[in-house]
């Protein structure tokens, strides 16, 4: 007993290293103390019916309660069913391709032989995750505008009628889809590619004198190495399957009402509703994506222990 009491006291004990590890992360923990804990408090507001006349803590003691109210004009809109559907059927196809694309490209670019032209692949594809929404609209009006734009140019040179492009919603889902996939890409790529780094060479070494070849490497070999990876940005993917990127829906299509029914999401919605209702309905909405996307990350994680306990992140 004298020998246990020991080890746990030696194991119980605050060490040097302990110190350094927690200076090293405190900026972090501050910075979610205040950004992410704190604002908690503002979900009070969900529940009111916020009034400014004063300071923010008297406005929220003073505002009156309205219960569930602020959350009913997410399903009493005429449009709730369209937002919805708009919300959950693009981060749908943004989850899939957002694996499937960045996966097989990382599994291509990792092997190349020459990792020179690697880098350059790699930085090509990574530099549109820097450009902001703004500056992808503008580039989008240079190509889609109806007067000078680069697609009506050329479809003149073919002897085709310009078309109105911001005008004509059944392009626009196709538009959405490959933004959102060009501009994520490199991001998604480069996650994949460290793993990819991390494999220990040896099992390619082995693999080969074994006499695979490199499509029986990527599937029998680096795809399961992966699959750990690949299982955590899935299962992160799913908990924001109800936000969507605001700038690319808001943004790129430049608020056509002609697009609204293809183009309009809850956070857009919100913005638009922000115009004329109360800071309330906003926070309700907040606080319903984010009670849905912790369900949802739930869920997800429960169905991927089920099938492999191994791969679930907790």
């Amino acid at each position: 007993m004298d020998k246990k009491s020991g080890r746990r006291r030696l194991r119980t004990r605050w060490r040097t290293q302990d110190t350094e590890l927690t200076f090293l992360a405190l900026p972090t923990t501050i910075w979610y103390i205040l950004f992410c804990f704190l604002p908690m408090f503002g979900l009070i507001l969900a529940f009111k019916d916020f009034k400014i006349h004063g300071g923010f803590l008297s406005n929220v003691i003073h505002s009156d309660w309205t219960g569930f109210k602020n959350f009913e004009f997410l399903f009493k809109s005429n449009d709730a069913w369209v937002v919805i559907r708009n919300t959950l059927g693009y981060n749908l196809i943004f989850i899939v391709l957002s694996i499937a694309v960045p996966v097989t490209l990382a599994l291509m670019i990792g092997q190349l032989h020459s990792g020179k032209a690697g880098k350059i692949y790699q930085t090509l594809m990574f530099l549109p995750y820097f450009l902001s929404w703004v500056v992808v609209s503008a580039i989008v009006w240079a190509f889609l505008s109806f007067d000078k734009g680069i697609a009506n140019q050329f479809l003149a040179t073919l002897g085709s009628d310009p078309v109105n492009w911001y005008m004509e919603p059944k392009y626009w889902p196709y538009f959405l889809v490959f933004m959102n996939v060009w501009k994520g890409l490199g991001y998604g790529m480069v996650v994949y590619l460290a793993t990819i780094a991390g494999i220990d060479s040896t099992y390619y070494e082995a693999a080969v004198i074994d006499g695979a070849s490199k499509w029986q490497q990527a599937r029998y070999l680096t795809l399961p190495l992966m699959k750990l990876v690949i299982v955590m940005m899935f299962i992160l993917a799913v908990g924001r399957i109800f936000y969507t990127d605001f700038g690319l829906f808001f943004q790129v299509p430049r608020d056509s009402n002609s697009l609204f029914n293809v183009a309009t999401t809850i956070d857009v919605l919100v913005y638009k509703q922000l115009k004329t209702a109360t800071l309330g309905m906003a926070s309700a909405s907040a606080f319903l994506q984010s009670v849905m996307g912790c369900v949802t990350i739930l869920i997800a994680n429960w169905v991927v222990r089920r099938v492999d306990r191994e791969s679930a992140m907790m």
